[in-house]
């Protein structure tokens, strides 16, 4: 039964993600943050997991501000965190920006021809 629920979530991460009009918004509230958006870029940039400890060395702030935007980031929608013992690793959630681009480009006015 324990395989079955490890299949069960592997399957639902694949998934492409679907975000409403609410989930956007929540989604673009968060990167509106600087330090927050530079994180996504460490994260993004990093080619696998960032563990916490990476992330707190390249960014200069506090452990705790920084659990705080991780927190927002993670609420948002826009990582996902694994957290082994008492390490914590983070990831970009796969296609989730794709997503939110596609999402705010269906908001650009079709163009008529000849304009």
């Amino acid at each position: 039964m324990a395989d079955t629920r490890k299949t069960t979530r592997t399957t639902k991460a694949l998934k492409p993600p679907r975000a409403n009009g609410a989930q956007r918004a929540l989604m673009l509230k968060a990167l509106a943050d600087p330090r927050r958006f530079e994180l996504l870029q460490q994260i993004a940039s990093n080619g696998c997991p960032l563990g916490c400890a990476q992330a707190l060395a390249a960014l200069p702030i506090s452990a705790a501000t920084l659990s705080h935007h991780i927190k927002e980031l993670e609420t948002a929608g826009l990582i996902d965190v694994r957290r082994e013992g008492k390490f914590a690793y983070l990831s970009l959630r796969p296609g989730v920006l794709a997503s939110l681009a596609a999402g705010l480009a269906a908001l650009e006015p079709a163009r008529a021809p000849g304009r």
